[in-house]
């Protein structure tokens, strides 16, 4: 089974079970300060599980795109990815675990023929020092679940990492682990979570490769949660339940939530009883592509000899998605992230004798092909992915041949010092894998220890400095920025009016030059539509509308039917920016930090929609200038 297919089938799974699809958020989190990419399936669902009403329900399903930057060192073993499509399924205070587990047991085994001997789950062993109870519900529900399928599933507690690596199996197919596996919350642990924060005990599930044996240097004895690659974690759901008091206890949420993920490539390597991630299907393809370029065997490779297939693999259909998001390959945040992925694929080339750039087309039409149906944004982005991938290659040809130069300046006899390899790195783009390798080859030795401090003290710099980028959307506070910012009202009102109140702003970004607008949609807007939307905006900025400013709890704020950003987190006091008159019933009413106009005609000129296009499944992009 491919992965267009099990995508599917697990999104019409749930959908039966009447959950409403909706589209993958962005990877780009434009209104989340705190990170610069989404990197799960959760992130963008946060408010709806803290109890925001999400316009499609109680029940939902999706497919998420993510990007983790952390994970790009450990790409080259056999499971680790930067992109990954985190499948989940959610419910907002309706069903629960029994609901969850069953049907998720049911997906695996019954609809895709996953064979139940092979699975083993783990829950939560409770925390006696915070009052918190040993999930004995969810083991009540996997007993009878494995009993359905002829299989006595016995429970063994295990409690800590260090534990299960002294005790191992024991004969068991439910394992009790701590809270440092088995417990949810953003902040981690139950000790680790602030007042007001939610949480709960959750419930993974593991897929037995029984031709692997257990690896002693992972510890004594192998368990589900073991690094040896026996097990391989497949899905996990989350019962968020619980809430932090002031005073440390846990209290019970009014609203029970599940909160599932489960990676889709990794149920396909489970699918195909293959720990090798880079056998599932599409990414299977990218590497026999890499086979005939370089006429090299990745089957007949040794694990080291993979390691440049798999990098390059991962790491150009992690750099097409970016940029089909709209980054560009640059020195800068989001940019320098793409333009790493890219030259770390460049350089794990020359291990396979790759030369030159015209086959990184190949590669990145394998993924195209391969996602340009759910994901309509790679389809119609191919051009400018092509060719943002192929001016960056072409430079770094240029950056290997100075850094090698570069290198020979500082590379002396005895040590290398960690503070030129990093200095290499972040001023030629010279990769820290090629300094390494270059020095062994020259009996030189390198403190990795302090390569990492080094790495490590840049990582929080540009973690700090994201922080402050991205806020609300706005580029700037310029005059034109807040201009556009109420022009973005405007445009989200005009656009319910048109085409109906499932429209809500899934993103924005607003510079002095334009608006850029992100809305659910399942269709092209037609010129009709366009124009009508114009005619709205630019009606609004004539008629001279008052933009006041208030201030009301957020409950208020719903019962009015004040509109909010998709995926954000609202403290309990909002502000609210209205446009127009109270007693003609205002034309606008959104949850705003600001800043704004005060009045709208002093947006002046003409509101034009420039460029309207679809960025994923079911979302739309609205780009728009005031003339």
């Amino acid at each position: 089974m491919d992965i267009e297919t099990l995508r599917d089938r697990y999104l019409k799974f749930f959908e039966l079970e009447g959950h409403a699809i909706i589209p993958s958020a962005s990877l780009l989190p434009e209104n989340d300060p705190t990170t610069l990419f989404t990197g799960s399936g959760m992130q963008p669902i946060i408010p709806f599980l803290l109890g925001a009403p999400h316009p499609a329900g109680k029940r939902l399903v999706d497919a998420q795109k993510c990007f983790r930057a952390e994970d790009m060192d450990e790409v080259g073993d056999n499971r680790h990815t930067t992109f990954f499509e985190m499948l989940g399924n959610w419910s907002f205070g309706d069903y629960f675990k029994r609901e969850q587990l069953s049907w998720f047991f049911s997906f695996l085994t019954d609809n895709l023929g996953i064979s139940p001997e092979r699975l083993y789950v783990t829950v939560f062993a409770g925390d006696q020092t915070l009052n918190l109870p040993k999930d004995t519900d969810s083991v009540l529900i996997w007993k009878e679940l494995f009993k359905s399928k002829g299989i006595i599933a016995n429970d063994v507690h295990l409690g800590s990492l260090e534990e299960a690596s002294r005790s191992g199996m024991q004969g068991g197919r439910i394992f009790y682990y701590d809270a440092r596996k088995n417990w949810w919350s953003r902040s981690g642990a139950p000790h680790a979570m602030p007042s007001g924060e939610p949480g709960g005990p959750d419930s993974e599930m593991f897929y037995e490769f029984t031709a692997i044996k257990h690896d002693p240097r992972f510890g004594a004895e192998c368990h589900p949660n073991c690094d040896c690659g026996r097990f391989l974690e497949i899905g996990n759901s989350v019962f968020m339940e619980y809430v932090k008091s002031a005073d440390g206890s846990f209290k019970s949420l009014p609203q029970k939530n599940v909160d599932f993920g489960g990676g889709l490539e990794r149920i396909g390597a489970a699918l195909l009883n293959s720990p090798d991630i880079f056998a599932v299907d599409v990414l299977k393809r990218a590497v026999e592509k890499l086979e005939r370029i370089s006429k090299r065997s990745y089957k007949a490779s040794t694990e080291e000899e993979k390691r440049p297939f798999r990098i390059i693999a991962d790491h150009l259909r992690a750099a097409t998605f970016m940029i089909a998001a709209g980054v560009e390959p640059s020195n800068k945040d989001r940019g320098y992230v793409v333009r790493r992925l890219v030259r770390r694929a460049l350089f794990n080339a020359r291990a396979l004798q790759i030369e030159g750039t015209a086959w990184i087309k190949e590669v990145v039409d394998v993924y195209i092909q391969s996602y340009g149906r759910f994901y309509p944004e790679i389809d119609d982005g191919q051009e400018e992915v092509v060719k943002h991938l192929l001016l960056e290659a072409e430079k770094f040809l240029k950056t290997l041949e100075a850094g090698v130069r570069q290198f020979t300046q500082v590379a002396t006899k005895g040590v290398l010092q960690a503070e030129d390899i990093f200095n290499l790195y972040q001023s030629y783009g010279f990769p820290e894998e090629l300094s390494i390798e270059l020095a062994r080859k020259q009996g030189l030795t390198v403190d990795t220890t302090e390569l990492a401090t080094h790495r490590d003290k840049h990582r929080e710099l540009s973690r700090n400095t994201s922080e402050k980028k991205f806020k609300g959307g706005l580029a700037d506070t310029s005059d034109m920025s807040i201009k556009y910012h109420t022009a973005t009202h405007l445009l989200n009102q005009a656009l319910r009016q048109v085409l109906g109140n499932h429209v809500y702003q899934k993103g924005s970004n607003i510079t002095p030059e334009r608006l850029r607008f992100d809305f659910p949609n399942d269709t092209k807007l037609t010129s009709e539509q366009i124009v009508e939307v114009e005619r709205i905006v630019n009606e609004k900025i004539a008629e001279a509308l008052p933009v006041e400013k208030t201030t009301m709890p957020y409950a208020e704020a719903q019962k009015q039917g004040v509109v909010g950003v998709f995926g954000e987190r609202y403290p309990e006091i909002v502000s609210v920016y209205r446009i127009g008159f109270l007693e003609k019933g205002f034309f606008s009413q959104e949850i705003c930090g600001g800043p704004h106009v005060n009045n709208t005609s002093e947006l002046g000129g003409n509101f034009k929609i420039s460029k309207e296009e679809g960025i994923s499944r079911g979302v739309r992009r609205i780009r728009a200038v005031l003339g």
